[in-house]
């Protein structure tokens, strides 16, 4: 009734749980949620044997992911993207507002990247994958894993908090000029650095500000809750906003403008920035 894809372990230097090291190395679950779900479900062996989330990987042996055929046929979604950087590693591209980057969709950013990148010549090449989030509603760049190594090292980078990510906004009201929002979300610390750019009066928002903002943790929606928290949400967010002032039909003014980290694996100092979108330089020119 089932198929299954295999993958056998090469060396690796330092033991990796299993729901870790197995990201983007099936084509059919290339997720880290997908494969921590198929784990808990029995779907993954070891050596034969039913794997368990615990179950750390040293080198040599054999993963076997076991899959209904339905789940098998994956279609290509034929979007093209801006690549930014690419090497045999890694890429960073520029993922527009309004576009999934992954899930059961198929118009996602993760569905389009084997026609935009290319293929790693590497001997543990693997489906590209991306390695963070960026939410539907927000533009901009997107760090991309092309061998199973770079995947899993990539992920412990952003662990690590070793991969610099800045963002701009604009948001709405009065704001001071620059600060730091320390406000938990889902009960966990979070902590957001800002400085504001440039302030303009409006009629409808009283005031609109072009800020710089450099999230010290991850969290989900953390920007826009962070934001939305000290009283000045960002333009275009119909999640968390102030009554009467929603702006539609423009999208969230929210950009991940700059990536910058040190190259895993050739060591140079990579720092990439992608422009404002021309929806926030009408506003601010």
């Amino acid at each position: 009734m089932n198929v299954s894809e295999n993958h056998n372990v090469k060396k690796i230097i330092t033991p990796t749980r299993l729901q870790e090291y197995a990201v983007g190395v099936f084509k059919t679950i290339p997720t880290k949620s997908g494969i921590k779900k198929a784990i808990k479900k029995g779907l993954v062996k070891v050596n034969g044997k039913t794997a368990s989330t615990a179950l750390y990987i040293k080198g040599g042996e054999t993963i076997e992911l076991l899959l209904p055929k339905e789940n098998l046929q994956k279609k290509h979604f034929n979007f093209p993207l801006e690549v930014l950087f690419e090497d045999n590693y890694l890429a960073i591209i520029y993922k527009p507002s309004g576009v999934l980057v992954s899930g059961n969709s198929f118009a996602t950013i993760d569905n389009a990247l084997t026609q935009n990148l290319q293929k790693s010549t590497l001997f543990d090449t693997t489906r590209p994958r991306p390695v963070h989030r960026l939410d539907y509603p927000t533009s901009g760049l997107l760090l991309i894993g092309k061998t199973t190594e770079s995947i899993i090292v990539l992920n412990q980078l952003f662990q690590k908090k070793e991969i610099q990510k800045i963002y701009h906004a604009i948001c709405i009201g009065k704001i001071e000029r620059k600060g730091e929002i320390n406000f938990p979300i889902d009960n966990k610390k979070a902590s957001t650095s800002f400085e504001v750019i440039e302030t303009a009066e409006s009629p409808r928002f009283d005031f609109l500000n072009l800020v710089k903002l450099h999230p010290k943790t991850g969290r989900k929606h953390q920007l826009r809750k962070h934001l939305f928290a000290i009283g000045n949400p960002i333009l275009g967010d119909k999640e968390y906003f102030i009554e009467n002032k929603i702006l539609k039909g423009k999208g969230l003014f929210l950009h991940a403008s700059t990536l910058e980290f040190t190259h895993p694996f050739t060591k140079e100092t990579i720092n990439i920035t992608k422009e404002l979108p021309k929806k926030f330089k009408k506003i601010f020119p």
